[in-house]
């Protein structure tokens, strides 16, 4: 009779797997922020044939775009994200008693904000002016600080469910809403007009950059990295 196998948690990402991603990141982002911040001419003109689709679209599809501003005012917005990262954080210092990684997922969402903001203010990119706006947003455009918040947020919370040794549903189900809110939250900024599509690219590369190096930090100095069991509840 054989024994049924265990779904047992899966091995740590390498610390190399987490090095080149945030090579291989930080060269697209940089890349990225020299083309927008450049204006070149190509990259705008992608914009604006999507951000003028985009937008006829959210015109004359109204109730379409009410649920998009529901997902993107509550749902997906950059305070809720950092409402739920708040919650985690208490979570992981109270329940957990791991205050170590409580102080460090702190730290990396306050860092991941205030680099938003100071990529904002260095590009002052525009956003996008409508003669009939379906919504409205303040500050420079690049990055987009819903699409970044929501990818390092998500992607901190998903890598959190691996480095408990979480069950592969709950891990499955935390990836998917990730992959949903990530994805979501950018539709939701350009169909709103608001960004333009590569803020919102931007704002997802730089989000898993900040990620990527995030893991790095934890690996190499959380003094426990990598000998937590699965919850006990």
């Amino acid at each position: 009779m054989q024994t049924p196998p265990v779904d047992s948690p899966p091995a740590p990402p390498q610390p190399r797997t987490a090095l080149r991603a945030a090579w291989v990141l930080t060269v697209c982002s940089a890349l990225v922020l020299t083309l927008v911040a450049a204006e070149w001419g190509p990259l705008l003109r992608l914009d604006d044939d999507i951000a003028g689709t985009t937008h006829r679209w959210a015109v004359e599809e109204g109730g379409v775009t009410r649920t998009m501003r529901v997902l993107s005012d509550w749902v997906w917005d950059t305070w809720t994200m950092r409402l739920l990262c708040a919650v985690v954080v208490v979570w992981l210092w109270w329940r957990r008693g791991d205050r170590w990684t409580a102080g460090w997922l702190a730290a990396v969402c306050l860092s991941g904000s205030l680099l938003q903001q100071v990529l904002k203010a260095a590009v002052d990119r525009p956003r996008p002016v409508w003669p009939d706006p379906v919504d409205s947003a303040h500050y420079a455009a690049f990055p987009s600080g819903h699409a970044m918040t929501a990818t390092f947020v998500c992607g901190l919370l998903v890598w959190l469910l691996h480095h408990y040794g979480a069950g592969r549903g709950l891990r499955r189900a935390g990836l998917a809403v990730a992959v949903l809110s990530v994805a979501g939250v950018g539709v939701t900024r350009v169909w709103l007009g608001v960004h333009w599509a590569t803020d919102v690219v931007g704002g997802w590369l730089l989000g898993a950059l900040v990620v990527a190096l995030a893991v790095l930090v934890h690996r190499r100095g959380h003094p426990r990295a990598d000998r937590h069991g699965p919850d006990p509840g």
